[in-house]
């Protein structure tokens, strides 16, 4: 079988392992892909992956803790390169396009850092334009102020500032242009995925 050949949700596991290998540089467990996609169910996770294992994508380790290995052939990371997952919306929240590209860039090569392209004007008064690529800094939590890329509902991606209401109940993301208005949500439909830290604009 090949990728074109993959049901979406197949297709939306194998692409969850390769962003959380190239971020975490392990694979993820069962229940990290089940969360990732926004399924409850580890066994549901497994069928996928079994699938993905048929199709010459993935092997397992026979139990291993994080024995998921990917099969396919990437170029090899150099020590100044990061990876380039793909485009994250500055208007309308849409969902990441995943991308296998990198940035040779050593000034901003960190562990567990990654790229992502900015796409919309949300964020021009923060100085981060369409077009632009950020940087940013694998976490899963962040603070008041702190300008994020926020996985809404488990399927929208989306850079904004963060601020959590005093509640806790509720994270407004902001954004940075006097024209639009802030998005609220419940604190459990958002998951930090991580925080700017860079920024790079080609001319």
């Amino acid at each position: 079988m090949r990728t074109q050949q993959l049901t979406d949700q197949q297709r939306r596991v194998l692409e969850f392992i390769e962003h959380y290998h190239a971020v975490h540089g392990v694979s993820p467990k069962l229940q990290e892909i089940a969360d990732g996609i926004g399924i409850s169910s580890r066994g549901v996770a497994h069928r996928y992956v079994q699938a993905l294992v048929e199709a010459g994508l993935v092997a397992t380790g026979n139990g291993r803790h994080r024995g998921i290995r990917l099969l396919q052939s990437k170029p090899q990371r150099t020590e100044s390169s990061l990876p380039l997952l793909g485009r994250i919306a500055a208007g309308r929240p849409i969902e990441a396009i995943s991308g296998e590209d990198e940035l040779d860039l050593s000034g901003f090569f960190g562990e567990h850092n990654f790229a992502v392209q900015v796409q919309g004007d949300s964020m021009i008064e923060a100085g981060i334009l369409d077009g632009d690529t950020v940087i940013i800094h694998f976490r899963e939590t962040a603070d008041n102020g702190d300008i994020v890329v926020a996985l809404i509902d488990e399927s929208e991606t989306t850079l904004k500032r963060f601020q959590r209401s005093p509640c806790r109940k509720y994270i407004e993301l902001i954004p940075a242009n006097a024209n639009m208005e802030t998005m609220i949500y419940a604190a459990d439909r958002v998951r930090i995925q991580g925080v700017l830290v860079g920024q790079i604009r080609k001319y």
